[in-house]
């Protein structure tokens, strides 16, 4: 990619914010739109979402319903009222999932896709401009060596 180390830091950042979200399905459209708000990459974007994984996806699904539990219920000691999923989706009533799953859930990814994106922005920004920055100089190394001082450029 030739876009500049934010570009691409914050797309892959919204990319892994995206995938702790809770919308499964969603994740290319929410992080285009998070690339969009922090002028990030698409491209980079989509990469980032592949944070979001099937070996990732039980972790992060865990952590954020415990996040948002504990958020959500002062009185939080470990337990969570037992829900039986199977008979939520057969029925399909939004709110019967809303209230036990998704809200929490939703919540609860916050801190963690925050925490998460401002990672991979620094790691991504870095690890982006060090590339970059050694690809010009074996470029520019390169063009002295050809004895091309014009900087490839006709005049």
């Amino acid at each position: 990619m030739s876009a500049t180390p934010h570009a691409i830091a914050a797309g892959v950042a919204a990319g892994v914010m995206a995938s702790w979200s809770p919308f499964l399905g969603f994740h290319f459209i929410i992080a285009a739109a998070l690339a969009y708000v922090f002028a990030g990459n698409i491209l980079a974007s989509a990469l980032g979402t592949a944070f979001g994984n099937p070996l990732s996806f039980p972790f992060i699904w865990t952590a954020s319903y415990k996040m948002g539990q504990y958020i959500l219920v002062d009185d939080f000691h470990g337990k969570v009222n037992g829900i039986h999923l199977g008979r939520m989706f057969r029925e399909l009533d939004f709110h019967q999932l809303w209230e036990p799953v998704i809200k929490p859930m939703l919540v609860g990814c916050l801190p963690f896709a925050i925490a998460f994106g401002v990672g991979f922005y620094v790691l991504t920004y870095f690890s982006v401009a060090t590339f970059q920055s050694r690809r010009r100089r074996r470029l520019s190394a390169r063009r002295v060596n050809r004895g091309d001082l014009s900087g490839g450029q006709t005049v």
